[in-house]
């Protein structure tokens, strides 16, 4: 897309950064930690929000005792004098402040650029992970596995964990396994991982890449550099082309992981055991064991893939196959990701708040037999045609809720005509639980009332983990036979 800004000006030596005017676009949990290191390094450090809120004066109330300017309400205009621009991941490309800093050869890196190139020369190498759904639940299952293991490690990245307190921090460690989005992987062109994964690809944030050519080819950036293992999906053609089009140090290869009886150089499965025929001494004749798949929780097709990516970028560290086995018994995952919340009336209760997209919802949706799906929110340009195609057998009804819902109802239309469908015209704070009362309505024991919603929740709540938080409580309340506004 024209207009891009890439970090393809001349760029300054990290170590050479006393006294440079440098500015870091945007606050919150990635801003902060920058604009802290940025100062520590003796640069002089502006900060510039487009929001001016409560929070962000809080975050300005912390930084500007340490001599940093904050500029609150202006995101778009290139603080004068600028050498150096360190972004949050949220800025889009075609902004009006990086399009500002091309025009003058400012050159733009990411909060994860500046954490590499920060890095020591005793740094941990970096087990890296991207793909679009699945990310945080497979760098909690590495750094599990790696626990296991008996490693010094720990999850960070854009799992909520800044990488530059890492990086700047006192803890030594082993090795990281480091969750990576696109937004970061775009300003981030030096980063050359030990390992690297694409767990998946489908259409996501194309707002803010501009194509699907444009998100693909940031998350590719993964595999760039790669000294060891580039981990690619089997069932994802589309990550194996990304592994094919990197440029990787010699003697990197390329491992496959399937559902299916894994080939030589892949893991996969074999009459529910996860087995290894990519790190064995003969993966032509031998596969290694390494975890039976009720070793994982939950153990729904889209998280035994999540297990077997996570298992093959900890054996290219060398980890032993009993710590593959052991860090999986250990994993608990995050709430709201295909959470079992109760049973009443023999139907089951699921909470997967976190499908905020169509290929998460798809993945869950084919974990259950028989579902009553709520699903809805903001559709965030999707298109629902071939998720209601893929799960029309599978649903005994749908409870639709959110701004956009007339979108999945038109699908279900075409394609499901026959599924009981209802349809809450409402947003209020009462919503869930009149969707999770027609859900019970429409479900019969052995059911899975899945809310699984496909599209993002900020219509009706502040984030995925409210919109979860409020199905459990509507689900609490019908075990125990109370209405929603009984106490």
């Amino acid at each position: 897309m024209a207009g891009f800004v890439t970090s393809g000006a001349a760029s300054p030596d990290v170590s050479d950064l006393a006294g440079r005017q440098v500015t870091v676009a945007g606050l919150g949990v990635s801003g902060v930690p920058a604009a802290r290191a940025l100062r520590g390094l003796g640069a002089s450090v502006t900060v510039v929000n487009g929001s001016d809120g409560a929070p962000q004066r809080a975050q300005a109330a912390e930084l500007e005792p340490l001599g940093i300017t904050v500029r609150l309400g202006d995101g778009a205009t290139l603080p004068e004098g600028t050498e150096l621009v360190v972004t949050t991941p949220g800025w889009k490309p075609t902004s009006p402040l990086f399009l500002a800093a091309a025009e003058a050869g400012v050159p733009v890196w990411g909060d994860v650029e500046l954490a590499w190139r920060l890095r020591g020369p005793d740094a941990p190498p970096w087990l890296a992970v991207t793909g679009t759904n699945g990310k945080t639940t497979t760098v909690r299952m590495l750094a599990a596995i790696l626990e296991a293991a008996g490693l010094r490690t720990a999850a960070v990245g854009n799992i909520g964990v800044s990488l530059l307190d890492i990086v700047l921090g006192d803890e030594p460690y082993d090795v990281l396994a480091v969750e990576l989005s696109s937004y970061q992987l775009h300003w981030a062109p030096s980063l050359r991982a030990h390992s690297g994964a694409v767990l998946n690809l489908a259409p996501d944030h194309l707002d803010w890449h501009g194509s699907m050519a444009a998100y693909a080819a940031d998350k590719g950036r993964i595999y760039e550099g790669n000294q060891v293992a580039c981990v690619y999906n089997v069932a994802d053609p589309a990550t194996e082309d990304l592994v094919r089009a990197a440029d990787v140090e010699e003697g990197c290869r390329a491992i496959g992981f399937t559902l299916g009886t894994p080939g030589p150089s892949q893991l996969g499965v074999v009459e529910n055991i996860l087995v290894d025929r990519a790190f064995v001494a003969n993966r032509q004749r031998q596969a290694q064991e390494l975890a039976e798949v009720s070793d994982v929780n939950p153990p729904a097709p889209h998280n035994i893939a999540n297990a077997l990516a996570a298992a093959a970028l900890a054996r290219s560290f060398g980890v032993p196959p009993t710590a593959v086995r052991d860090g999986l018994r250990a994993f608990r995952p995050d709430p709201h990701r295909v959470e079992h919340v109760a049973d009443v009336g023999g139907v089951a209760y699921v909470d997967d708040s976190k499908a905020t997209n169509t290929h998460a919802a798809q993945a869950s949706l084919g974990a259950y037999e028989h579902i009553v799906w709520i699903a809805g929110g903001l559709a965030k340009g999707a298109t629902f045609d071939e998720l209601v195609l893929t799960a029309a057998k599978r649903l005994r009804g749908v409870v639709l809720i959110g701004a956009d819902r007339a979108l999945i109802r038109e699908a279900l239309a075409r394609h499901a005509a026959d599924v009981p469908v209802v349809d809450l015209d409402r947003t209020d704070t009462g919503a869930m639980a009149a969707a999770v009362r027609e859900a019970a309505r429409l479900a019969r024991p052995g059911d899975t009332v899945l809310m699984a919603p496909a599209c993002a929740s900020m219509d009706m709540f502040t984030n995925y983990n409210e919109r979860g938080d409020a199905f459990a409580a509507a689900v609490q309340d019908l075990a125990s036979g109370r209405g929603p506004d009984e106490q």
